[in-house]
C-alpha cells in the first residue's frame, strides 16, 4: 500500500513538474548562400568591382615608385629646393595612393558600401526564413556554423536577462522603460 502511494505521488509530481529544454539549431550560412543565385551575381559584380579598384590602385603606386626612382637617379644632380619639390610630389602622390586605398577598402570605403547594399536583401531574405524555422521548429538559439566562431543568428528573448545583471550590478535600467 505505501509502496503504490509513493508510486502514485512521484507519477503525478513528474506529470505536474513541467520540464522546458531549451532547442538549440545551426544554420551554415556559406551553404545556403552557395545555393543562391542572386548572391552569386552580386559576389561577382563586387569581385569585378574590387579588381577594377586594384588595377588603379596599382597604377598609383607604379606612378610613386616611378617618380622615387627618377628621384634616386638624378639626386645628386638637383639642387636642394628641386630636391624638396621632387620629394614633396612623391610624399603627395603616395598620399594620394593612400587615400584613394582608403577610400576603397577602408571601415566606410566604397567595398563596405557596395557588399553592404548588395548583399543586405539577401541576408534580410535568410534572416526571414531563419525567423520562420525558428517558430515552426520552436528553437530558442540559432547559431551559424561558417561564422568564425560561434555567431549567434537568433534568441529568444525569453532568455535575456541583462535586465537583472544590470539590477545586481545597481545600475538603473532605462528610465522611459516601465516594468
Amino acid at each position: 500500500m505505501k509502496k503504490s502511494i509513493f508510486f502514485l505521488i512521484l507519477v503525478l509530481a513528474l506529470i505536474g513538474q513541467r520540464t522546458y529544454a531549451q532547442k538549440f539549431g545551426y544554420i551554415d550560412t556559406e551553404f545556403i548562400t552557395s545555393k543562391m543565385p542572386e548572391y552569386q551575381k552580386v559576389q561577382v559584380k563586387i569581385d569585378q568591382m574590387t579588381e577594377a579598384w586594384m588595377k588603379e590602385i596599382d597604377v598609383l603606386n607604379e606612378e610613386v615608385r616611378k617618380l622615387e626612382k627618377d628621384y634616386h637617379l638624378e639626386e645628386l644632380l638637383l639642387t636642394d629646393e628641386l630636391r624638396r619639390q621632387r620629394l614633396e610630389q612623391i610624399r603627395l602622390k603616395n598620399k594620394e595612393a593612400l587615400d584613394f586605398q582608403n577610400k576603397i577598402f577602408g571601415s566606410e570605403g566604397e567595398l563596405f558600401k557596395a557588399k553592404l547594399n548588395g548583399f543586405k536583401p539577401i541576408l534580410d531574405e535568410i534572416s526571414k526564413a531563419v525567423e520562420r524555422v525558428v517558430r515552426q521548429k520552436r528553437l530558442d538559439f540559432v547559431f551559424d556554423k561558417a561564422s568564425e566562431g560561434l555567431a549567434m543568428i537568433y534568441t529568444n528573448p525569453v532568455h535575456d536577462y541583462s535586465d537583472y545583471v544590470l539590477e545586481e550590478l545597481g545600475l538603473e535600467l532605462d528610465p522611459n522603460i516601465k516594468k
